[in-house]
């Protein structure tokens, strides 16, 4: 099992957190957002805690880009961020060659900015799964392999939308032909904003079989303080979460192998 934090470096609040719920909690890793305001305080902290397993989150939808504007003019607005029309932005990656030389090019960065700041690559996946998009997965894959891509999440949860399903199954064999690693589930996107105890332990006690990963999260305050497109989301509900005896009870009782990718799929 692998308990991953989202959004690391987002806000100071949620880098707090996930120091928190790792020396403290549950936590084994967290997905680190390389163009976000709090990354270099991330990092930092990433660095104090070295058995937090930590990866890249790669944001092309709703979040700042690391190059600047006049690089990628056809991704990002005036002030470097990405929007949230991801559908729109999706068919333009497949079909316009200019935007996908651009988008290119923010990936790379992306994995650059990774690399330089020395933490061991665990995992990468991406903001709003965006990987499900072939085009992204396939510049992902090979861009990525030039900085050590070993593993990625695969977004299969149970009770997947049908219209999912087709593009869950392409990831999951181009992953499989690629030779990098994956969870066999994961759980996170039906609460999204909602992992609470509850939903936690409800969670632990129906789990299937295989390699999970449960991804939340995790801040010390919630909502719009966090980032105005999180306005619902209870962040300080999914830290205490993390920090639970009862959660820490339950994982003990269901799965004795946890951590980051690199150490729970190198053990299977």
């Amino acid at each position: 099992m692998i308990i991953t934090a989202d959004d690391f470096g987002l806000h100071p609040a949620v880098n707090e957190a996930v120091e928190l719920a790792h020396r403290d909690g549950v936590l084994n890793a967290a997905s680190l957002m390389v163009g976000a305001p709090a990354a270099a305080d991330a990092v930092a902290r990433a660095r104090r805690l070295p058995s937090l397993r930590v990866g890249l989150h790669v944001v092309l939808a709703d979040g700042p880009a690391v190059l600047p504007p006049a690089q990628i003019p056809d991704l990002v607005d005036a002030q470097g961020r990405f929007g949230s029309a991801m559908a729109r932005d999706g068919c333009r990656f497949f079909f316009l060659p200019h935007v996908r030389r651009q988008l290119a090019a923010e990936i790379r960065a992306q994995f650059a900015a990774f690399a330089a700041t020395g933490l061991p690559l665990d995992h990468v996946n991406t903001h709003k799964h965006f990987h499900l998009h072939p085009t992204v997965l396939s510049l992902i894959l090979s861009i990525g392999r030039e900085y050590g891509l070993r593993a990625m999440r695969l977004p299969r949860e149970a009770g997947a939308p049908l219209l999912l399903r087709p593009w869950l199954a392409l990831l999951r064999r181009r992953l499989q032909r690629a030779g990098i690693a994956h969870n066999d589930y994961v759980v996170g996107i039906a609460h999204s904003g909602g992992m609470d105890e509850s939903v936690l332990l409800a969670t632990l006690a129906r789990l299937p079989a295989g390699v999970g990963e449960i991804y939340l999260h995790p801040a010390v305050v919630s909502g719009a303080r966090i980032a105005p497109s999180m306005d619902g989301y209870r962040h300080a509900d999914e830290l205490a979460a993390l920090l639970s005896p009862r959660v820490r009870a339950a994982l003990d009782h269901v799965t004795a192998r946890r951590g980051g990718f690199a150490d729970v799929l190198a053990a299977t």
